[in-house]
This record gives C-alpha cells, sequence and structure tokens, in this order.
C-alpha cells in the first residue's frame, strides 16, 4: 500500500483537502501518511484534523507525524508520493521584509510570491530547503515522486528539476479555474464546464487559454464583445483584448507581472484597474485571524466530514497507483515541448498521468506575443535559479535587473542597493552570496 509523506502539513487547511481527497479514494485505504512540519503546534493540529477525517471514513489510514529536521528522514522514508506545501520564513518575518523594505524604495507590490523582487526573494530562501528534502529523498525515497505546491512555482520547480534526480512536478490550481473565471467574469455562467473544449500552456500563473470551444463554436469572440463592459478581473481582460488571449493567474497577480499597471507616474491605473496594493499581507493577517476560529472548529471535532476536492494531488497518486488516465496542468522542463520558450525554463503545459508517471504533451510554438511575455518573466526567473544553485549574488542583482515591474521603476543602482537591503534583512533566512 501507497505511502505520503506531507512536507509542510502546519498547512492545515490545505493538508485537510489533499489528504483528505487521499482518504476518501477507495484505492487508497490501508495508505500510511507522515505529516512533517517544524512548528510543533501546527503539525499537531493538522495531526489531529486528518485524524478526525480518517475516523469519518472507516479508519483505513494510519497516519503518523515528525517534527523537525532530525526527523525528517523518517518522515520520507519508503514513501512513493512527496506533497510539498512549505513556507520558508512565513509571513512573519520574511513576506513582511519581503513588501516593506521595496517600500522604502517607492516599490509596490500586489502578491510577491511568483516574481517581482518578492518572489525573487520568496525563491532564494525556498530553493536551499526543497533541494535538501531532495538529499534526503534520494537516500530513502529515490523513486518518490515529488508534488510541489510551494511558490514560486516555476523558480522552485524549475531548480529541483535541474539540481536533482527526483520524478517532480509542480502543482498550482489556477489551470483548473481558468476558463470559469473568464465565463463567469463575462456573464456565460450557463456554460458548463463539460462541455468545453479548452487548451493551456505557458508558464506558472502566466499561462494562456489558447483555445475554449463549445460544441466546436470558437466561444473568444463573444467573450471578448462582452469583456468591454465586465468590471470583474480588468487586468486579465486588458491584456486579453490587448495579446489576444486570457492568462491563468488573476488580476492581482498579473498586474506586477507586467511594467504596465503598477506605475507612480501613473496612478490613477490602480483605481482604473482595481489593483490592490499590499494585497497578500492583508491575506495573510487574515487568515491567521481566521485560523483561530477555525482551528477550534476543525480540531475539537470527533469526525469531519469532507468531499474531494479538485485539487490534483489526490488523482495524480491515484493515476500512478492504478493506471486510471489522468489530464493535468503541469509544471514541467521544456524538454521542447514548447518551441519558442527556453529549454531551461520551467513550462505549464497539459500533462497524461498514468503508471508511467507524470507525461507532458507537445504544445509547439506559442503565439509569437505570448512567448514574448513569457520570456519577460522566465527571464528573471532563470536567474533566480542561477543565484540559488551557483550561490553567486550577481545573478541576484541580474534578476532584479531584468524583472519586468521592478526595472520599470528603479534604477540600476537602485534596484543592486535594494537586492543588498534585503540579503541583509532576512539575515539566516538565506545562505550567504559571494
Amino acid at each position: 500500500m501507497i505511502k505520503v509523506t506531507f512536507m509542510g502539513a502546519g498547512s492545515s487547511v490545505f493538508a485537510k483537502n489533499v489528504l483528505g481527497d487521499c482518504i476518501l479514494t477507495e484505492a487508497f485505504n490501508g495508505m500510511d501518511i507522515a505529516l512533517y512540519d517544524i512548528d510543533e503546534k501546527r503539525l499537531a493540529e493538522s495531526e489531529t484534523i486528518i485524524k478526525a477525517i480518517n475516523k469519518k471514513y472507516g479508519n483505513h489510514a494510519k497516519i503518523s507525524s515528525y517534527l523537525g529536521v532530525p526527523n525528517r528522514k523518517e518522515a520520507l522514508r519508503g514513501a512513493d508520493f512527496v506533497v510539498n506545501a512549505i513556507q520558508v520564513g512565513l509571513y512573519d518575518p520574511c513576506t513582511i521584509i519581503d513588501f516593506e523594505v521595496p517600500k522604502k524604495y517607492g516599490l509596490r507590490q500586489t502578491i510577491g510570491d511568483t516574481l517581482g523582487i518578492g518572489g525573487i526573494f520568496r525563491a532564494l530562501r525556498t530553493i536551499p530547503v526543497m533541494l535538501s528534502f531532495a538529499e534526503d529523498m534520494a537516500q530513502v525515497c529515490p523513486n518518490a515522486l515529488f508534488l510541489n505546491y510551494t511558490n514560486p512555482m516555476a523558480m522552485v520547480t524549475g531548480a529541483f528539476l535541474r539540481a536533482t534526480d527526483i520524478k517532480a512536478v509542480g502543482l498550482c490550481h489556477s489551470v483548473q479555474c481558468c476558463a470559469r473565471a473568464l465565463l463567469d467574469s463575462v456573464g456565460m455562467n450557463d456554460v458548463d464546464d463539460r462541455d468545453l473544449k479548452q487548451m493551456i500552456a505557458g508558464i506558472n500563473h502566466q499561462s494562456w487559454l489558447l483555445e475554449i470551444k463549445k460544441d466546436g463554436e470558437d466561444l473568444y469572440p463573444e467573450i471578448k464583445r462582452r469583456s468591454i463592459t465586465s468590471p470583474h478581473e480588468r487586468v486579465r481582460h486588458k491584456i486579453m483584448n490587448t495579446f489576444g488571449y486570457f492568462i491563468t493567474e488573476s488580476s492581482e497577480h498579473l498586474s506586477e507581472y507586467l511594467p504596465y499597471f503598477i506605475k507612480p507616474s501613473h496612478p490613477e491605473l490602480i483605481s482604473e484597474y482595481n489593483i490592490p496594493l499590499d494585497e497578500y499581507p492583508r491575506r495573510c493577517v487574515a487568515q491567521i485571524n481566521d485560523w483561530e476560529k477555525l482551528r477550534v472548529e476543525l480540531t475539537s471535532a470527533e469526525t469531519l466530514e469532507h468531499n474531494r476536492s479538485n485539487e490534483y494531488a489526490s488523482h495524480i497518486m491515484e493515476a500512478v497507483s492504478t493506471g486510471k488516465t489522468y489530464k493535468i496542468g503541469g509544471n514541467v522542463m521544456n524538454t521542447g515541448l514548447i518551441t519558442n520558450l527556453p529549454t531551461d525554463a520551467c513550462v505549464e503545459v497539459p500533462c497524461m498521468v498514468d503508471r508511467s508517471g507524470v507525461i507532458p504533451t507537445f504544445v509547439g510554438d506559442l503565439p509569437p506575443q505570448l512567448a514574448a511575455l513569457n520570456r519577460t518573466n522566465i527571464n528573471p526567473q532563470l536567474l533566480t535559479v542561477e543565484a540559488a544553485l551557483t550561490g553567486k549574488k550577481d545573478y541576484i542583482y541580474h534578476a532584479a535587473l531584468l524583472d519586468p515591474h521592478t526595472s520599470a521603476q528603479l534604477s540600476i543602482d537602485e534596484t543592486i542597493n535594494l537586492c543588498d537591503d534585503l540579503i541583509e534583512a532576512h539575515g539566516d533566512w538565506l545562505p550567504t552570496y559571494k
């Protein structure tokens, strides 16, 4: 029977969704679940929650917890699947640093977890930890499949795939939700997802809905006609109507991947496009406050109801374990899959999953304007990975200097000084760069 190890199990709600899905999967009756975290309190809370779900549905799973780095190998030992949901440095102190230090230079962000100066430094503190996971996995579960949910997806998954021999795929929620979000935003709520033919490819958080059809009819003309008056997702709609295609990630994310929207010289764009500056810190504070109430509710229940979610993880595990074919949007190395993007980039493409594992599909060329936009994001991603793998500080500077949002607002010297300030502020959360 399979063993699933969940790294960052203190992410209790997400662990509940993924592992609850596994518990509801009939093929996994008798499975082992290993919960790993470095936070004793959050780990214990997650164990209580997962055991309550397990009790509700027949107590078929064996659940164990492992606290801290000294116990990490035992958590991983013999795993068939490793789910990764860590956040290195958490909201306090590291996310606060990612937002507050750039503000001193007049550089504002919305989410800061994928690209931009916040995404770069989130990757720099995360990649070393994930590579240490790979070292342990090579010793105690070398054949396991690593399912990464941690952002910045393209950077950390790309580094993991380049630097290790562990089988891995990066997973994101935005692919499943893209077409539905677009249709709902233009009032086409009556279109059933089951009737759609769609194709999505690009890079994480900047993948493109290349095709959306119903009964052979291209829905884009009607979508774009309605888009002009839609009050929703204004950044995404502007990019769709300018470059031709809708993008997977939300407007608050997208606004900081490009140089067009968060501009001190045009402050009116913030209200025109409804851009929520400092959105991620607000969400973090709200989630921390909401968790206190939710924690009591979840950890005090003897049993908990759960419905299988649309998260990819359990379906991937089921497909690999049983041979039941499943299709996902996965983040993988670009081994010629998207022919007009760099081969060392981490791309997001349709993948088939079965007993053979995750099998990416060939996409070919993206429309040239879409590939060009992707490359503006791939450049800082690749340079951040170089910094993490080589330990050379110059690559941090280069990544920030080529970031579309940062370079649109700061000079070369300001950008370098900002990077130095962030390195100093992060302290021991980062390795030493030379």
